[in-house]
């Protein structure tokens, strides 16, 4: 068999609620977690285009000491031609703890300080954009201030 390969798909670009991040610490466990309102965003690429719905979810990190963070987010996205997708993506990130500590102040990091990669799932309905519910994707994330763009890859 023949290694698979990755195929450029689509970038969103996702906007954060600009209020206080929640954060917390939960019982029994070393990280702390937090909330992050979806604002809205856009979709832009060769096999999708769209729109980020407004408020329609969120990102639930979970912080690990030494700068490792789980994420768990979920939100809707609406195709270009009105077709509502929802997305539940997770993945990893990792910054030294002084760079995790500049994104949390909402600063805009260089892109090689952090290393972040999402493996998203889809649901779409039958239609146009089902093949998104049959493809895996591997994806490139970047915190820019206030607002992160994700670059998705189709495992071909």
């Amino acid at each position: 068999m023949t290694p698979p390969g990755l195929e450029f798909a689509f970038r969103i670009l996702l906007r954060f609620d600009t209020a206080p991040r929640l954060r917390f610490e939960p019982a029994f466990k070393a990280g702390r977690r937090g909330f992050v309102a979806v604002e809205g965003g856009e979709i832009t690429g060769p096999r999708l285009s769209g729109r980020v719905m407004p408020r329609s979810g969120g990102d639930w990190p979970l912080f690990w000491p030494g700068g490792l963070v789980d994420f768990e987010a979920h939100y809707q996205l609406e195709a270009e031609d009105g077709t509502p997708i929802y997305i539940h993506n997770r993945g990893i990130a990792y910054s030294s703890p002084d760079v995790l500590a500049r994104i949390e102040a909402g600063e805009t990091v260089a892109p090689d300080d952090t290393y972040c990669r999402v493996t998203p799932r889809f649901e779409a309905p039958p239609g146009p954009h089902d093949w998104l519910n049959r493809t895996l994707f591997i994806g490139k994330g970047e915190r820019r201030g206030s607002h992160s763009v994700f670059d998705y890859y189709a495992v071909t």
